[in-house]
């Protein structure tokens, strides 16, 4: 009988040191899990990996339609939060997650190395407004770019990814991010889309991703990226002859026109639809 006790503790013991897998849903309540496959589908999942070149732990949200099947090939959306933001924020905001389910996305929304990383946009190093802190690696700027392709790395090698069909969408920091990468990788993206980008580069890079198509909004009433600033950019995309759509909001701001905007992000889903 001791003997049989003894299993059974040790049993569960081995049970409690697991570690639960922590998924959000749409609403942003928290629950926790255990289960034994390495993706759930129809859930907002933090998934990790090890980030060597940071010597850290890193996490990453997904999402995976419940139409998913291996035998076939999905479109996948990288997107990118904003300053200050988490991908748990910007994988819930309006429409994002219907939109995903109803068309069979995949979507996988990197962290940027943290809130602040600027996915490589402002340069490799952490110095500037708004930019790294003094506990941050100094080349948190090249992490963060780093850790937006590992995550797409592992999201192509682990599941049935198409690989004509691979997007990027990001908001605010996240949409300059857009842009950069696209640049800085350009035969790895279908398209993008920016919301309200914070725009830091060179005009120059935009020649590099010329032969992509952009999506692009904003408000006009936008006190953070200010509405002249995105048309400039629109219309250096323009002089480029760039397939460029560019949608301006009456009375739009910076957060909640973006957040809590279901019909802009189908709209968004459309442009990536139409662009295979």
């Amino acid at each position: 009988m001791h003997q049989i006790l003894a299993i059974i503790l040790a049993m569960f013991l081995v049970g409690c040191s697991s570690k639960p897998l922590e998924k959000f849903d749409v609403n942003q309540n928290p629950k926790t899990i255990v289960t034994a496959n390495k993706y759930d589908l129809g859930e907002v999942l933090n998934h990790s990996y090890f980030f060597e070149q940071a010597n850290k732990e890193q996490s990453y949200t997904l999402y995976i339609p419940n139409s998913y099947n291996e035998s076939q090939s999905y479109p996948l959306i990288i997107l990118l939060h904003g300053l200050r933001s988490n991908p748990n924020q910007i994988i819930n905001y309006k429409g994002i997650i219907p939109e995903a389910e109803k068309r069979g996305y995949v979507i996988a929304a990197p962290y940027g190395y943290n809130e602040r990383g600027w996915y490589g946009s402002r340069g490799k190093g952490k110095d500037g407004v708004a930019f790294g802190k003094a506990d941050d690696p100094e080349n948190l700027g090249e992490l963060s770019e780093m850790d937006v392709m590992n995550v797409l790395g592992i999201v192509k090698k682990d599941l049935s990814i198409d690989p004509q069909r691979i997007y990027l969408l990001g908001h605010s920091m996240g949409g300059g991010g857009a842009l950069h990468l696209a640049a800085t990788y350009p035969q790895a993206w279908t398209g993008l889309a920016c919301l309200a980008p914070s725009f830091n580069g060179k005009y120059s890079s935009l020649d590099d991703l010329k032969h992509l198509p952009v999506y692009v909004v904003t408000g006009d009433k936008d006190r953070l990226v200010p509405v002249r600033k995105i048309r400039r950019l629109v219309e250096e995309m323009k002089q480029l002859n760039m397939d460029v759509i560019y949608q301006e909001i009456k009375g739009g701001r910076h957060f909640r026109t973006i957040t809590h905007n279901p019909e802009m992000i189908a709209e968004v889903f459309d442009f990536f639809d139409q662009n295979q």
